[in-house]
């Protein structure tokens, strides 16, 4: 530790401190523009300038480490200063540098009001300038359909090129020209390609990159701001939805070092449209083959009359992937009343069991143990399309020296380098006498990442097993560290098997009920089915997707920022998502949905409110109420799943998500998520080419 006095404090700070944080430590405010905690340093700003006591002139606090002071010759600590006359005058030079060529745009300006170069201009800055000369202008460059340009009003702070490169790892923003005539571009002018791109609207510092899709249509202090989880993908990342009376306006990151750091993806980002358009707000009852508006009453007694002529047995249900736990489980309960065992959230297909034990498929190295691994070997699965923000993850661990990795699976572009080591099961059962094994074997903390679209097969108990074994045999499952890692894509399918949805004694899979072995069909928001013709089909869920083309009753759901719910992501973590907003029309909460239904159907529910119905869920399963922690597995559990054995085919391991941008009924409703899938087909299509 390295002693220093702040602003006549003394304080001990680590030697690889940069100056700015060793001021921060000591509760000194520095302003910045250009630096950044999670992003390389750049130093060009220069509005962290402080006094350093024996050097004449301000130092850039975010580019000098403490160690790098010259020390005293007396032997005393270094004195750093924040608010003298020097510091005060250097920055307001530097603020009126900034402010020479950008233009008055705040009135019309999307960043207006949460913008930081508003906000260092009061605080730092003058109420004239010396400068007469015309303003600068830029032209503006089109980079994509989400994200805007004003390039006027760019103050070069390479925020935005530092995250392209170092986090997305799509190095598609540069600058070219130099001095007056720097610009920022990419180039050529083509549509960034990066699934992380939106996150650098939050980063520039100015109005020089906004949310295109958001132009112009709020301004923050017309929103209430509700803190949620996002359930595009299995990670659930940590979001603040922004709403205006009953919409949705916007969805923006929240930091959560263990989850998503400060990154979210752009499906993530932008889906918002799609939560207001081709939306179920009124029952439909199938009427001599076509759907026609009904009354809840209509719809409750169509599906009263079918259930009461069909067989326990022949009854089941099929949970989606947007379900929150709280629906599950009285999805279940309904059905377990009706005295059936046809249930299953697993619409893919995959093989996992609860049966297994809970460490069978969860991600137990956590997310955010990937920071500490050292090793990682892929396994049936695109990290980049499955869950874009925990690939940038893989990538910083990368991008931090010596971290081998390899991949068994289909070839693509994960934004770092990798060993590929072949396409099927036969390469994963001879892997322990391949070069990277022996790297493996050598890391102290490997991770071996097996993604749920390679159990998908019908030989995917054989696949996971055969997973498991690899695991145990390279070092990855051992005393103190659990590395194989389950990435799923669903943000329902953890709690899903946590409450025991899949099929009971003599029970039917959803790709039987699908096919035909039940003759009625509950359908809660699971859409990635195709039901053939003849099961009754009852449709819960928000949108006119597959599943409510397929129904017979549509009863209209929430969606995830309508109604408060728990998530259980990939790593185990149990979080949950509140409420937003209120859904359209006669839409109900999917909950309350099954309690009124039961009452119908006699076999009530016995919870009247969603607390009543939490109370029974925790009382049934509690780790569920250990909320933010992630609750993990028996780790004897892999062993037992190694044991299993059976003989995989040699088919590639693919991943099943094909279109990074279309993977729910939400997103496939959104035009902004059409405009990028068709921009991302076409650039596949010339990459190919």
């Amino acid at each position: 530790m390295m002693r220093l006095i702040v602003d006549g404090r003394e304080i001990d700070v680590p030697p690889e401190y940069t100056l700015l944080q060793a001021c921060e430590a000591a509760g000194a405010e520095i302003p910045r523009f250009c630096f950044h905690e999670r992003l390389s340093i750049a130093g060009n700003c220069r509005m962290c300038l402080v006094e350093v006591v024996g050097i004449p002139k301000p130092q850039a606090s975010c580019a000098m480490a403490v160690k790098d002071l010259p020390p005293n010759k007396d032997g005393s600590p270094k004195k750093v200063n924040t608010r003298t006359p020097m510091v005060k005058k250097a920055r307001e030079g530097v603020m009126e540098f900034l402010l020479i060529n950008h233009p008055l745009d705040c009135p019309i300006c999307d960043q207006g009001g949460e913008c930081d170069l508003q906000d260092q201009a009061m605080a730092y800055g003058v109420d004239a300038s010396r400068y007469a000369e015309n303003k600068r202008a830029v032209e503006d460059k089109y980079i994509g359909p989400l994200v805007k340009t004003i390039m006027t009003r760019c103050i070069h702070c390479t925020r935005c090129i530092r995250f392209s490169t170092e986090v997305a790892g799509v190095p598609e923003l540069g600058a070219i020209g130099r001095g007056e005539d720097m610009e920022i571009t990419t180039y050529l002018e083509h549509a960034m390609t990066s699934e992380l791109q939106g996150n650098v609207v939050d980063l520039c510092p100015v109005g020089a990159l906004t949310s295109k899709p958001y132009a112009f249509s709020a301004r923050p202090w017309e929103l209430t701001k509700t803190q949620s989880i996002d359930v595009m993908d299995a990670l659930g990342s940590a979001i603040r939805i922004d709403t205006r009376g009953r919409e949705v306006m916007r969805i923006l990151p929240r930091v959560n070092d263990d989850v998503n750091e400060e990154w979210i993806s752009d499906k993530t980002r932008h889906v918002v449209d799609g939560l207001r358009t081709q939306r179920l707000d009124q029952p439909y009852v199938r009427d001599q083959g076509r759907l026609r508006p009904a009354s809840w009453a209509e719809a409750f007694a169509a599906i009263v009359a079918k259930v009461k002529a069909t067989e326990p047995q022949r009854i089941g249900a099929i949970a989606g992937d947007l379900c929150a736990a709280e629906e599950m489980y009285a999805l279940k309960d309904l059905l377990t009343r009706l005295g059936s065992a046809n249930i299953d959230a697993r619409q893919d297909g995959a093989a996992f069991d609860p049966s297994w034990g809970r460490a069978t498929y969860l991600f137990n190295a956590t997310i955010a143990g990937i920071d500490r691994a050292d090793a990682l070997l892929i396994i049936g699965s695109n990290p980049r399309r499955e869950a874009a923000v925990l690939n940038a993850r893989i990538r910083k661990r990368w991008r931090a020296g010596h971290f081998p990795i390899a991949l068994i699976g289909e070839k693509c572009d994960l934004t770092y380098p990798y060993d590929y080591l072949g396409g099927g099961a036969e390469t994963l059962a001879g892997i322990g006498k391949s070069r990277f094994a022996e790297a493996v074997r050598r890391a102290e903390r490997p991770i071996v990442l097996l993604g749920a679209g390679a159990v998908t097969r019908d030989d995917g108990a054989a696949v996971a097993a055969l997973a498991a074994r690899t695991a145990i045999e390279l070092g990855a499952v051992k005393h103190g560290w659990n590395g194989f890692s389950v990435l799923h894509h669903a943000a329902s399918r953890v709690a899903a098997l946590d409450l025991g949805l899949v099929p009971g004694a003599g029970g039917k899979t959803a790709a039987q009920m699908a096919a035909g072995a039940v003759d009625v069909l509950f359908l809660l928001a699971a859409d990635e089915i195709d039901v053939k013709p003849g099961p009754f089909v009852i449709y819960i869920g928000t949108h006119g997707d597959r599943g409510a083309h397929r129904a017979d009753v549509i009863l209209p759901g929430a969606a995830y920022p309508e109604k408060s719910g728990l998530y259980v992501n990939t790593e185990g973590r149990v979080q949950l998502a509140n409420r937003a907003g209120f859904p359209p029309g006669d839409a109900r909460e999917d909950w309350a949905i099954l309690r009124a239904l039961s009452e119908r159907l006699g076999a009530r529910l016995p919870y009247d409110s969603l607390a009543a119905l939490r109370e029974r869920l925790f009382t049934a399963h509690p780790p569920l109420m250990r909320l933010g922690e992630v609750v993990p597995g028996d780790i004897e559990d892999i062993g037992k799943l190694a044991k299993r054995g059976g003989d995989p085919r040699r088919d590639v391991l693919k991943s099943p998500i094909d279109d990074f941008y279309l993977t729910n009924p939400i997103a496939r409703a959104s035009a902004v998520m059409a405009e990028c899938s068709a921009l991302a087909q076409a650039a596949a299509r010339t990459a190919a080419e």
